[in-house]
């Protein structure tokens, strides 16, 4: 099965320094039926202004992961981690038992990010921050794992929880296979470009939710850029 879940129906609000998409119930935008999928509980689409950012704020028991698409992302937490996360490169937040944290765009340039939240399998772990570039030749025309919550996903950024984020680029009329399995669910959204998945396509920022699936497979109608979520 799968769902199209089109940009332009997406909840959200424009905060003038931020404009937000929510693929899911967030903050001031609440629908029922879209609640999570699996364990996965949020996935923002979020633009950022130039010099601005997400003050110092709190969260706990929930691994938040940033995709850059485009800019970059200046993270820096109570843990004492500082970093900066630039387009194409991924951040993994473990919040466990708590921790405070901010999110500036201190670029010249607008940053935009897809903010991921996934519930963890297990809490009262202490929390923790990385942060690694994953190169876009590397996910040339396959799925790469970007962050994972198993232990056989070699360089992976490391997740609590039980799910995988993985990312491709496909050039026009390229396909890649991704083997998610019927009891598992995905969530799928193009960067950039337009895919189809057997004879549904997804455009720039529109969301699929797929279910009942061995293997999705994934062709390219545009140069394309996307990111899949593997929940339980």
């Amino acid at each position: 099965m799968i769902e199209l879940r089109p940009f332009d129906g997406l909840g959200g609000a424009n905060h003038g320094w931020l404009d937000a998409k929510h693929h899911f119930s967030f903050a001031g935008y609440h629908d029922p039926a879209r609640m999570h999928w699996g364990n996965l509980r949020v996935w923002n689409d979020d633009t950022i202004a130039p010099k601005t950012g997400f003050p110092p704020h709190p969260h706990r028991d929930m691994e938040i992961i940033t995709y850059v698409r485009e800019g970059a992302i200046t993270h820096e937490d109570s843990l004492g981690n500082k970093g900066r996360t630039e387009a194409g490169d991924v951040q993994v937040m473990s919040a466990g038992t708590g921790i405070r944290h901010s999110e500036y765009n201190l670029e010249d340039v607008t940053t935009r990010i897809f903010q991921i939240w996934i519930i963890p399998t297990s809490d009262g772990e202490p929390p923790r921050w990385g942060a690694k570039p994953f190169p876009k030749g590397e996910r040339a025309g396959q799925f790469v794992t970007l962050a994972s919550g198993y232990d056989g996903d070699g360089d992976a950024l490391p997740i609590r929880t039980d799910a995988r984020v993985v990312g491709a680029t496909l050039k026009a009329g390229e396909s890649a296979d991704y083997p998610l399995g019927k009891d598992r669910k995905a969530y799928l959204v193009p960067a950039t470009g337009a895919i189809r998945i057997d004879d549904v396509q997804v455009n720039a920022r529109d969301g699929a939710a797929i279910s009942d699936v061995e293997v999705i497979r994934v062709t390219a109608i545009e140069d394309s850029e996307i990111v899949l979520v593997d929940a339980a």
